[in-house]
Order: structure tokens, then C-alpha cells, then sequence
């Protein structure tokens, strides 16, 4: 399995595809190509908490401000999957989480000749090398001539919050398509709470949308472990006034 993800919207991941199956027979699975165009941080969010939910894949991943620069490609190898993509953060976060505490995790340098096209590496670089890593398998990525180890390379982690006994400060990570903004905070933070206050304004806390009346916001817990900042059947960022990036301050009286 060969799974996609991009910030190239339509029809641009078709050429990828074109390009994979010319050279392999691997089954082509999408995750998304509706990312926040050149925005790596949100796009690593979302692969570090998509991937790990495949069985053993290769995964090709391209959100690239620095395309045509002298920026590197990388392999990745993490537990039984391996990554491929532009050296700026993207892979990393997601590699980490795949490999486990205990997992093992490499990253390879990609060589690659002068591509056809200066501004579509997805194509002319990380699909022909995606092939190539999906061909000879995980397990032998390091016999691939074109790879070798990477001296140094772009490492991402997200934002670590500060945390207190009834106070925390976080801040927003990304914001989903439904408008839940979702913090860096810790959902455990919201264990046996029924409200806290958010930047100085008290809100109920729920363990689903629909534990408020319908347009109310309250604090949750989203799938992905994390304090979201949401509102049933409308925006959490809208309501919250909260963007990506913005500081979030979580109290608790006691």
C-alpha cells in the first residue's frame, strides 16, 4: 500500500498517481490533498494522527513552501512504515509516533538528478522515489543507491504547554473543517471538571458536542487526546474568536 497526502488539491495528485503506477502495482490509498496550502505545521498534525491507523505502507507526503530550493528529500523509516517527502518538519512528528517508544526510526537522505519541473517535486522526485521505496520494501530501504544517512535534517515538535495544578497555558495547533479549535493542552486537564475558564471566560466542560444546547460552546476532548475549544453545531474558533497559533489559557477554580 502507497498512501497520498498533499496541499495540491485537483488535478495535480493525478500525475503522482501516474507516475507510482507506471513503476509499481502497489495499491494507491488518498488521506488528503485539502491541506492548508504550505502549511507544514497543520499537515504534520493531521499525518501524526491519520498514519498510524494504517497497516505497514509506504506514505508519500508533500506540502513544500521550499520547492526548487536546495532543501533535501528524505526517507523515513519508522517501525514497519516508511515516509517520503521535503526535509522541512512535515515527516517527522507522524515518523516518531509510528515508530513507538521503543520502535526504530531512520531518515535517509534522497539524491535525486535535476527534476523536469523546478515547482512540482511531488511528481518528478517523491513519486518515482516512493515507487522505488515501495519496491524494494521497508525492511530494505538503506540498499536503495539513491538513499544514504541523513547528517542532519529539518525536526518539527509541536509547541509544549505550560501546566500548573489548576492553570495551564497552551495555544492553538490547527482547526479542523467543523471550526473545533484544537489546542495543545491535554484532555486529561478536563478530568472530573464541569467547567473552566478560557482566557478569563467560564465554560462548561462536555464529553460530547451535545452535552450544551445546540450553539452553545463548551471544552472537550477531541479523538486525538487534546482540549478542543468548540461549539455544538456551530464554530469553536468563530465563538472563541481563536485562530491557529493564538495563546489559550485554561483555568480552574480548584
Amino acid at each position: 500500500m502507497i498512501t497520498l497526502a498533499s496541499d495540491f488539491g485537483t488535478p495535480y495528485p493525478a500525475a503522482m498517481k501516474g507516475v507510482i503506477l507506471a513503476r509499481s502495482d502497489a495499491r494507491l490509498v488518498d488521506v488528503a490533498h485539502d491541506f492548508p496550502r504550505q502549511d507544514v505545521r497543520t499537515a504534520a498534525f493531521w499525518l501524526r494522527e491519520v498514519l498510524p491507523y494504517f497497516p505497514p505502507a509506504v506514505h508519500l507526503a508533500v506540502v513544500d513552501p521550499g520547492v526548487g530550493t536546495d532543501r533535501a528529500a528524505l526517507v523515513v523509516r519508522a517501525g514497519e512504515h516508511a515516509l517520503v517527502g521535503p526535509d522541512n518538519g512535515l515527516l517527522l512528528p507522524v515518523a516518531r509516533r509510528l515508530a513507538g517508544e521503543n520502535g526504530e526510526m531512520r531518515v535517509f537522505d534522497y539524491a535525486y538528478e535535476d527534476p523536469d519541473s523546478a515547482t512540482f517535486h511531488g511528481r518528478d522526485v517523491f513519486a518515482p522515489a516512493t515507487a522505488e521505496v515501495h519496491d524494494v520494501g521497508v525492511d530494505a530501504v538503506e540498499t536503495l543507491d539513491a538513499v544514504s544517512p541523513a547528517a542532519e535534517f529539518v525536526d518539527y515538535e509541536f509547541p509544549k504547554p505550560e501546566l500548573r495544578d489548576d492553570d495551564a497555558t497552551g495555544e492553538v495547533l490547527v482547526v479542523d473543517d467543523f471550526g473545533n479549535a484544537i489546542t495543545n493542552l491535554p484532555g486529561a486537564l478536563l478530568d472530573g471538571r464541569d467547567e473552566g475558564a478560557v482566557n478569563d471566560e467560564r465554560v462548561p466542560v462536555g464529553g460530547s458536542f451535545a452535552a450544551v444546547d445546540t450553539g452553545e460552546r463548551l471544552l472537550t476532548v477531541g479523538s486525538h487526546g487534546h482540549v478542543e475549544l468548540a461549539v455544538n453545531r456551530g464554530r469553536g474558533d468563530d465563538a472563541f474568536d481563536v485562530g491557529v497559533g493564538d495563546e489559550i489559557r485554561l483555568r480552574f477554580d480548584g
